[in-house]
């Protein structure tokens, strides 16, 4: 006697509602899921606004003050001094008498200067080869400074640079007067010695430390904006998110000028007072890096706008000019540096 199908088609059936139901719920959850990790991961931005400033950039380099000009001189034999023309202190000029000694020997300055050193009186008794008098021109002095291999393309004589005096505080107009390009090397890094003079009327002195700054690019009343808030596409293109008048953000290219690495020039596509966005952080819990798995790396909840949909890229592509940073000191005590300014107040809210 044969037994009936009914019963095993009925467990079929049982079985596939079963596995429909699972896969429903499986569905559900993973939908649930979805929509839950999208939310843990966010993407905010910041705001910049385009301003009207000045940018300059200036090499910066450590140094001292020396003489350019001091003599001593001495008696060519034993004798007693006679006369004394010019006490210590006292300021004269080329060919001016400065001591006579008894024996007819005088002694005159060869420069204009200063009588530094007088340690005699007349009537004292000196033998050959004793100093007399010392005189130096304090007026007059020379600077110099080391400038380092990745500065030296960067420095000629004959540019224009300041002479600022550390414990003074004050700063003299100068020029670079010559570069000695045989280097001398510490550890692994080259440098070259380059020489100013600077005029000081006497306020400086010898040995005081002293800041060279030569100046660089410069932009005055232009429009500036953060570099911070500055994004590039796959060829470099510099662009900024604005929002258009649906309030969705999207791409507007600019061109650039000089920077100094925290604000940079804008010479065409943003005006004083124009707002853009920027990417600021992404929001992520322990599940972010399963989302990128899931979705690609896509971020999600972002407004929505831009040439066929894309959202900002990345930032880290910029490659502005060199200056603009304030870049970190290459060595110590007469080791170059690298400094930028912006003026008038640009910069962007944040």
């Amino acid at each position: 006697m044969m037994k009936s199908g009914k019963p095993r088609r009925r467990k079929l059936v049982r079985r596939i509602l079963l596995i429909v139901l699972l896969l429903a719920l499986a569905a559900g959850i993973g939908w649930y899921a979805y929509n839950a990790l999208k939310r843990e991961y966010t993407t905010t931005y910041d705001t910049y606004s385009a301003t009207t400033g000045s940018i300059s950039n200036a090499l910066s380099f450590s140094g001292n003050l020396a003489l350019i000009d001091s003599a001593s001189y001495t008696a060519a034999s034993s004798s007693t001094v006679k006369t004394i023309y010019a006490p210590a202190g006292s300021d004269v000029k080329e060919g001016d008498k400065l001591i006579r000694l008894a024996n007819g020997e005088t002694v005159s300055a060869d420069f204009d200067g200063r009588v530094n050193v007088l340690s005699l009186n007349e009537g004292d008794s000196v033998i050959a080869g004793d100093t007399l008098v010392q005189i130096a021109d304090f007026s007059h002095l020379r600077v110099t400074f080391r400038v380092d291999e990745y500065d030296i393309g960067d420095v000629a004589v004959g540019q224009a640079c300041t002479v600022t005096v550390t414990a003074l505080e004050k700063t003299y107009e100068s020029s670079i007067a010559a570069i000695d390009y045989i280097s001398a090397s510490t550890g692994n890094v080259a440098y070259y010695t380059a020489t100013a003079y600077v005029d000081v009327n006497g306020d400086a002195l010898p040995g005081m430390q002293v800041t060279v700054t030569i100046p660089q690019e410069e932009a005055k009343d232009v429009v500036i904006l953060k570099v911070d808030a500055l994004s590039f596409d796959s060829t470099n293109q510099a662009f900024v998110w604005m929002k258009n008048d649906a309030g969705e953000l999207e791409q507007v290219n600019v061109t650039t000028g000089v920077s100094n690495g925290n604000y940079i020039e804008i010479t065409s596509g943003l005006s004083d007072g124009d707002q853009v966005y920027a990417e600021a952080k992404v929001e992520e819990t322990s599940s972010g890096g399963l989302l990128s798995g899931l979705f690609g790396g896509q971020q999600f909840n972002q407004p929505q706008g831009g040439p066929g949909g894309n959202m900002p890229g990345e930032r880290g592509n910029w490659s502005g000019e060199r200056g603009n940073w304030s870049g970190g000191e290459r060595g110590t005590g007469t080791g170059g540096q690298r400094s930028g300014s912006s003026g008038n107040g640009g910069g962007g809210n944040r």
